[in-house]
């Protein structure tokens, strides 16, 4: 075999196993994504949390994200949210650090759940959302047009 023969089909080991590892390590994610999807805002059903969504959750739903209404019901549900918050790793405030403490995973899970948040408000707008979050969580514009993208491509079913 000579050597042009041998660089070819060592290029082709090396790529399939690339193709092969690749394949795994998104394969692990997905599974991440799946793990989540199976436990979303259990903490919800809970004691310290659940009463307190059935007195506040049609009232929120009732207002625009980012008024000032809203802002003074996540005041008064304060106690149940910070159990929430200490219990989903894909709310910012679970970190000291903000979103700087999330993983991608975290990341995935918290844009779906502000994009299902807007199903429930009249007015919800999930761009409106990134926008106003972007500015809370203090995330960096880059990240919040990496939402965007992902939003526009999900809604053309071209992700």
């Amino acid at each position: 075999m000579d050597e042009e023969t041998f660089d070819w089909m060592q290029t082709l080991v090396d790529t399939h196993r690339h193709i092969d590892l690749v394949h795994k390590l998104l394969m692990d994610f997905a599974f991440e994504i799946l793990k989540r999807s199976a436990i979303h805002d259990k903490s919800k059903l809970t004691e310290a949390e659940l009463p307190v969504l059935a007195k506040y959750g049609p009232k929120l739903r009732e207002t625009t994200y980012g008024s000032p209404e809203y802002q003074q019901f996540l005041v008064d549900m304060k106690p149940a949210l910070d159990s929430h918050y200490s219990n989903n790793s894909h709310h910012p405030e679970h970190f000291e650090n903000g979103i700087r403490g999330m993983t991608l995973v975290d990341l995935v899970e918290m844009l779906l759940d502000w994009w299902a948040s807007t199903k429930r408000h009249d007015d919800g707008d999930i761009m409106r959302s990134i926008e106003l979050n972007e500015k809370r969580f203090s995330i960096p514009p880059e990240l919040s047009d990496i939402f965007r993208n992902t939003i526009k491509a999900l809604e053309s079913g071209q992700s």
